[in-house]
């Protein structure tokens, strides 16, 4: 019966991770769609950012009473997992608690007793999240954009915590000879008595019972964190490692314009001369802009997948502030969905893309929330990691401005004084001392 169980143990541990290394393969195919960018400066800043951002949540914190809990939620998970190790070991080689047979009890009670005290901890933050996504209502998490899957994702994500939690509690305490020992039974052994009246043999089952549903709710946990906002616990480091260097008021310049505007200033290049002869043809892009999602740089692809929705973009956001359709944080979930519509229509299609009809801009976002945003970077800065939701909302203008010319009627006409008069106003440069009064 032993082989059998670890036969099994073996065969669910396969296809776990076997599952989620294939949808990491999917997840890497999707991102490669974007543009290539070169993100390869400044290492050590890189390092930085993310031991700090990622590792060390140090955005996270501003908000103090989410971030202390999430910060328990955060350490208290990644540590209890290391029992994980100990549990494979066990399936695998049949043993039980093999910690015991390389540890003395004082140092294996210790680390037991640390992951039951932050197990506890755990499951006490994620019910006051909980509470206060259902019953305090927080104003971020009911959004428009906060549809029927991104609600109950949340929420799915905080029952997954609470049962695994739970679980780990459950088999310390229902272990008979883990708790004869009286070392690391720091919070089990108060749970202990509740099962006081059971058999040894019940008792046995129970924990067994216990540590399989265990390990198999933390391999489903595993394979759900593809499919959920939550797939950020593993993104973030390569997000922050990622992100933007570079001041938020600093904007990039295409390169093929920018060497169309030194031409044109320069009096020694023939004017009659094709651009293309001049800049090189290599130089010109296909699009200005984006209009879907491959036209994105594949920084902007990890963005879309690393945000944790949570709305604190959102919320730091003027526009929406003022009422207007603009949400950073829907501008980051429809890019993702977009992503993943064009990832399944790659794989429907043998590995390669079917036009579907579809694409990002107006399918997705809408021009009206586009112009909607007054680039102030707040939805930047308010980040927790450093996804950028300005830097799609302008590659998305910048089309409907170069290849569409489908800006709005003010900024049209702002354009055209600026070519007209040097100055964003309708006054001639004779006229100068007008503009003091706009």
């Amino acid at each position: 019966m032993e082989y059998i169980y670890k036969i099994l143990f073996a065969v669910i541990l396969i296809l776990g991770v076997g599952y989620f290394a294939k949808n990491v393969k999917k997840l890497v195919r999707n991102i490669k769609l974007g543009q290539d960018v070169d993100v390869s400066d400044n290492k050590s800043q890189r390092w930085k950012n993310m031991s700090m951002i990622a590792l060390g949540q140090s955005k996270i914190v501003r908000r103090p009473i989410s971030g202390v809990l999430h910060v328990i939620v955060y350490i208290g998970f990644i540590i209890i997992n290391i029992e994980v190790l100990e549990i494979i070991i066990d399936g695998l080689v049949g043993t039980h608690r093999v910690g015991l047979k390389f540890l003395p009890t004082s140092v294996y009670g210790f680390l037991i007793g640390t992951f039951e005290i932050l197990a506890c901890l755990v499951f006490v933050s994620v019910i006051i999240f909980w509470i206060r996504r259902n019953i305090i209502k927080l104003a971020r998490f009911w959004k428009s954009e906060m549809t029927s899957w991104p609600k109950n994702d949340g929420n799915f994500i905080l029952y997954f915590e609470m049962v695994l939690m739970t679980l780990f509690l459950v088999m310390n305490a229902t272990d008979v000879h883990f708790q004869t020992l009286n070392s690391g039974n720091i919070i089990s052994q108060f749970i202990s008595p509740w099962f006081s009246g059971l058999s040894e043999g019940t008792l046995h089952i129970i924990e067994r019972g216990a540590w399989w549903i265990h390990i198999v709710g933390i391999l489903t946990f595993l394979n759900y964190l593809y499919y959920s906002k939550h797939l950020h616990i593993l993104l973030a480091f390569p997000n922050t490692y990622y992100g933007k260097l570079e001041p938020k008021g600093q904007i990039n310049n295409l390169e093929a314009v920018t060497k169309e505007v030194q031409m044109m200033m320069d009096p020694n290049i023939d004017p009659f001369a094709a651009p293309a002869e001049e800049a090189g043809e290599e130089e010109i892009p296909a699009k200005f802009g984006a209009s879907d999602v491959q036209d994105l740089n594949w920084v902007q692809l990890l963005n879309a997948y690393t945000c944790t929705e949570c709305g604190r973009c959102t919320s730091e956001c003027p526009a929406n502030q003022t009422g207007k359709k603009l949400s950073p944080r829907k501008v980051m979930m429809d890019t993702r969905d977009r992503l993943e519509e064009v990832g399944k229509n790659i794989d429907a299609n043998n590995g390669e893309f079917k036009d579907d009809g579809k694409q990002l801009l107006d399918d997705y976002i809408t021009k009206e929330e586009l112009w909607a945003c007054t680039s102030c970077n707040a939805c930047v800065e308010a980040c927790p990691v450093s996804i950028d939701p300005l830097s799609i909302i302008l590659e998305m203008r910048r089309y409907l401005v170069m290849e569409q010319s489908a800006a709005p009627v003010e900024l049209n006409n702002m354009m055209t004084n600026i070519e007209n008069n040097g100055a964003p106003w309708p006054y001639n440069q004779m006229d100068r001392l007008n503009w003091k009064n706009e």
